[in-house]
């Protein structure tokens, strides 16, 4: 994010209430004090809310709520989301990882406060809940090597930090003095006991009884004004999650799904969470792209158009439309989106230069369509290269095997279709092509292979749009991904 852009927190509070309200006014107080912070305003909002289950886990009711918030954060145009639970912190990449905006970390600013105004401490004392201590959430970034994470001893049975808090008489039942703080003092004292550096508190709530605590030989940190602090040095924007390709499906339907395996098989993953996220806008009733190229067919400009900003809604990063024929109105649509089409054609075409240096002469097997549309003998000239076509006859068996009423579109890939195919691509190698390029997704349907061996052994290399299409829909991904992870680690939130 730009430094001179608003930025909109979205503070969720109900999960305790007075420490929500202590974060955010820390927050506000502390703007002041931020050097070069960027202009922001706040939305704080608090829902009745209550879990059905244990107060002090991370119920499923808990984590819905947070990010049903965040979904109307979103709408209300919020960047960043503060978190003021530690609790919470604990799932956060569920949360991440299905939200568009960025959750600041709480647990990550407090270990960057003590980094930075204790930079000799190593021993850190814990003031956690049972919840977060099972889960070892602290250890996840004041772990060793560089921290030694130290929690208070039980005290005739007590799990003293969390009676104070969640007990009947705790924080959280509006109880400020007598036996919370008592409580407290008792495991601030017994983590010293036990030779630690710096005190943190590792719940909000503490933070409303730490006047009452009194002195002690070791500092102990104000976890929510670090948080206050920390989220207003974040000079990230809201990080997308992962990468998501959009695909316009239903053009045809068979050739979409042999799309999304290709991008599936040309994935580099070892398991699910590895994979690309997709969404597919299956439309089979987008008019007829060659019917209205050259017949008097409807105009599928707007459906295609109006598909693609369902995609653009859905918060994907490119759009990949996997049909050759389309990419005669791709001019038409693309200077009213926000985000890009990946041109199969310009992307095959460039694989032919790269694959092939000598090449000049390049076969095409395509609907009728594409041909007259002239899409793609624009781009093999572009890039020098001379688009050879199949005869008239051959090019109405080219149709036939493609819209006839035994050819692909209609289910077939066996007997005369492929007989059809054949016939076309022996005219071509007889006209002196080596590389044919199969420009309708339908055709790699009929012919799954990289190359066609004719009956007198010559051999002709094809090329399949749609891979090259997957192939470099993962390259992006794999690009942006890695950028992401690179940009997190030195800058997320510094």
């Amino acid at each position: 994010m730009k430094r001179d852009t608003i930025r909109r927190f979205g503070v969720i509070g109900g999960l305790g209430a007075l420490a929500s309200a202590d974060v955010l006014f820390k927050l506000m107080k502390a703007a002041p004090a931020s050097t070069g912070a960027a202009p922001f305003d706040v939305v704080f909002e608090q829902h009745p809310w209550r879990s059905v289950g244990p107060i002090d886990t991370a119920t499923t009711e808990r984590k819905l709520y947070i990010f049903d918030l965040m979904r109307d954060f979103e709408k209300r145009g919020v960047t960043t989301v503060v978190l003021p639970c530690f609790m919470s912190h604990t799932f956060i990449d569920e949360l991440r990882a299905n939200s568009r905006l960025e959750v600041v970390d709480i647990v990550e600013a407090a270990r960057r406060w003590v980094e930075r105004r204790f930079p000799a401490a190593t021993r850190i004392g814990m003031l956690a809940s049972a919840y977060t201590r099972e889960k070892r959430l602290f250890e996840r970034y004041f772990g060793a090597p560089r921290f030694d994470v130290v929690h208070p001893r039980e005290q005739g049975g007590i799990d003293c930090v969390t009676q104070a808090v969640y007990g009947e008489d705790g924080i959280k039942a509006g109880t400020l003095r007598g036996r919370p703080v008592a409580l407290l003092r008792r495991a601030c004292e017994d983590l010293i006991e036990q030779g630690v550096d710096v005190i943190v508190p590792g719940m909000t709530e503490i933070a409303l009884v730490a006047e009452g605590l009194g002195a002690f030989e070791v500092p102990i940190i104000d976890s929510n004004l670090a948080y206050a602090h920390h989220v207003l040095d974040c000079a990230c924007a809201a990080d997308r999650p992962g990468f998501k390709v959009g695909v316009v499906g239903g053009v045809g339907p068979a050739a979409t799904v042999d799309f999304l395996q290709k991008i599936v098989r040309n994935t580099p993953a070892a398991r699910d969470q590895d994979h690309i996220k997709l969404l597919v806008e299956h439309n089979p009733q987008i008019p007829d792209r060659t019917e209205h190229l050259i017949g008097d067919g409807a105009d599928p400009t707007v459906s295609l158009y109006a598909t693609c900003k369902k995609l653009e809604d859905g918060a994907v990063d490119l759009i990949a439309i996997p049909c050759n024929t389309a990419h005669a109105f791709v001019d038409r649509i693309q200077p009213y989106l926000g985000i890009p089409i990946v041109n199969m054609l310009t992307v095959t075409v460039r694989h032919l230069k790269e694959a092939y240096p000598g090449l000049r002469e390049v076969g095409l097997l395509a609907t009728s369509g594409t041909i007259e549309s002239g899409v793609y003998r624009d781009a093999l000239a572009a890039q020098g290269l001379r688009q050879v076509i199949p005869s008239r006859d051959l090019q109405a068996r080219v149709m036939e095997a493609i819209y006839g009423e035994r050819g692909v579109k209609a289910g077939f890939t066996t007997g005369q279709c492929q007989k059809d195919i054949a016939a076309a691509i022996d005219g071509l190698v007889d006209a002196g092509v080596e590389v044919i390029v199969l420009g309708c997704t339908e055709l790699p349907l009929l012919l799954p292979g990289s190359d066609y061996t004719r009956s007198s052994g010559k051999r002709v290399r094809l090329i399949d749009p749609t891979d090259v299409l997957a192939r470099q829909c993962v390259a992006h991904a794999m690009s942006a991904l890695s950028a992401n992870d690179t940009a997190s680690a030195h800058s997320r939130c510094m």
